[in-house]
């Protein structure tokens, strides 16, 4: 479990670039749809890359193949867990600054226990205690710059975000469980291709093409600028491949819902990257005694995360 959890803390830091670097597109005047639609594009050719170097063009076929033989799951799970939770993310960039963003995301420690339910899943009520703890550290870090706040930030930068917070564990629960064949209106995939992160980030991808053909002829916005083209690419290569490749390996390792509960929790530390990124890259951000002890309230949340996991275990 130890394991898991910097796994997934490492998945963390490489995510927290994603509410940076939106920040700094959106300040510069790029349109949202191109910060959210072109990573995908950029993912999708790193990931012909990395897989070509894994398997060779046979890895890729056989990727294509799986695809083609599941397309519909595919697409709903891609448009989802993919599409919707970065399309809103990325409008939200637009309202609020990064790290407001990063923090309200963190919600989605708990929307994942709503998730779990949904699929008929249940979990000591400890679970329950350990994520809410998270939670309010969060809040905490919140409220140490609510100074900064207005209603149209918190409605447009914040309601999209937590809407985001369900369909990202919605996705990814969805490839778990199809994986798995644990639930009855799931397509149960039996292939070894899921067992590899990569795989499963590129399959996803694909999945999430549609939505963004889609949202593009709907909004037809002006073409993206270079440092935009630039950022989202940066973006795609930390966030969409590293991050999203380690996040998913960490959760295709978790034995149960206990152990998935606790990697989908180390996603709290995005917070703590984010703001360190705000206030290196754009001066924006700056730590006091209320969002030191958020910290301290989120790390505690994942320390109790590994002891509920190694008490369990002796």
């Amino acid at each position: 479990m130890l394991k898991l959890i910097l796994l997934g803390i490492l998945s963390g830091a490489f995510f927290s670039t994603t509410f940076v670097l939106n920040e700094v597109m959106s300040l510069a005047g790029g349109h949202w749809i191109w910060s959210a639609s072109l990573r995908y594009v950029f993912m999708i050719i790193f990931l012909v890359v990395i897989l070509w170097v894994q398997g060779g063009i046979t890895r890729l076929k056989n990727v294509l193949y799986l695809f083609t033989q599941y397309w519909l799951f595919w697409i709903v799970s891609g448009s989802i867990g993919f599409g919707m939770f970065y399309a809103l993310i990325c409008f939200s960039a637009d309202f609020s600054p990064g790290w407001v963003i990063a923090a309200t995301w963190q919600f989605t420690v708990v929307a994942s226990l709503f998730v779990f339910m949904f699929f008929g899943r249940t979990f000591p009520k400890r679970i329950w205690i350990f994520s809410l703890m998270i939670f309010i550290g969060v809040c905490f870090v919140n409220l140490s710059h609510i100074d900064n706040f207005n209603f149209q930030s918190l409605l447009l930068g914040g309601i999209p975000v937590l809407i985001a917070a369900f369909c990202y564990p919605l996705g990814n629960q969805l490839v778990w469980e199809a994986k798995h064949g644990m639930t009855h209106f799931v397509p149960k995939i039996d292939s070894p291709l899921l067992n590899n992160a990569f795989n499963k980030v590129m399959l996803l991808s694909l999945g999430s093409l549609p939505l963004w053909i889609v949202l593009v002829l709907i909004i037809n916005p002006e073409l993206p600028k270079y440092n935009q083209v630039l950022n989202t690419s940066l973006v795609a290569l930390f966030s969409g491949v590293f991050a999203t490749s380690i996040f998913l390996y960490a959760r295709n390792h978790a034995k149960n819902t206990n152990e998935l509960a606790g990697v989908d929790a180390t996603q709290a530390s995005e917070v703590v990257f984010a703001l360190i990124g705000s206030m290196l890259l754009l001066g924006s951000s700056s730590l006091n005694l209320i969002s030191i002890f958020g910290l301290f309230m989120i790390l505690v949340g994942l320390i109790l995360f590994v002891k509920y996991q190694n008490m369990k275990k002796d």
